[in-house]
């Protein structure tokens, strides 16, 4: 008898704890954003640089603000993306942008914005999430998260797709990969490395990998990483990050 009761507390609890690790994808998101900064994002004015440009968010709640400044040895181009539309400015005065090149100036900005912010952003009302598998990559395991996003509100990038591998402990993504259509297509792959916090907020850089195979499956992508099968293209790196917390 003593045994029988010793065998159904361990089906229990074994239940008990894969009960526990069904998360839904939405689940899995809150708790990474949660891990990442959460609701300090929403009070949060983050400067940084990328690639000698200046980039500066600003967030008040569900308004917000994206910055880009390029500086020539003569004028200073300032990129404004936020509730309301878009601006340039040149010099600090107001000019008119074409729409063909407002769409490339948007998604420009909103691109470095987007990898710098992560995984913030992702419970926009645009994104659409899927649990898709489970992977193990490095002897560590993850959750494998498919994103893509609708054509109403998704930007002029919604056809991308988008893969995360999110520590199933940690909640953290380590890895992510996508695919994009823009200038005949292509496929990423990346590695996030030296994440640091920064009042709250957790920041990472990224080693950034392609795979010449347009066709391949975005799952794939994490054995032919560890496969050494992927070619290093860039660093990814934010760098002289500042955040600044507004008071309540």
């Amino acid at each position: 008898m003593r045994y029988l009761l010793i065998f159904a507390l361990l089906v229990l609890f074994a239940s008990c704890q894969n009960e526990k690790e069904q998360f839904s994808a939405d689940e899995i998101i809150n708790r990474t954003i949660a891990i990442a900064g959460g609701d300090i994002y929403k009070k949060a004015t983050i400067d940084f640089k990328f690639r000698e440009n200046k980039y500066k968010s600003v967030r008040n709640g569900g308004e917000f603000l994206l910055e880009r400044e390029i500086k020539d040895s003569l004028d200073t181009i300032r990129d404004v993306v936020s509730n309301t539309g878009y601006q340039r400015f040149l010099n600090d005065s107001l000019i008119t942008v074409p729409d063909s090149m407002m769409v490339k100036y948007i998604s420009s900005v909103n691109s470095v914005h987007y990898f710098a912010h992560l995984p913030y952003g992702l419970n926009d009302k645009a994104v659409n999430k899927e649990l898709v598998g489970d992977a193990e990559i490095n002897g560590m395991p993850y959750y494998q998260l498919k994103v893509t996003f609708s054509q109403n509100g998704g930007g002029t990038d919604h056809h991308d797709e988008f893969l995360y591998w999110i520590h199933k402990e940690n909640f953290t993504i380590d890895y992510l990969a996508y695919k994009f259509h823009i200038n005949e297509g292509g496929l990423r792959f990346r590695e996030a490395y030296n994440p640091r916090v920064i009042e709250g907020i957790r920041f990472v850089d990224y080693k950034n990998y392609t795979q010449e195979d347009f066709n391949t499956d975005l799952c794939q992508l994490d054995e032919l990483f560890e496969e050494g099968k992927l070619k290093l293209l860039s660093n990814i790196e934010t760098e002289d990050v500042k955040v600044i917390l507004k008071k309540s």
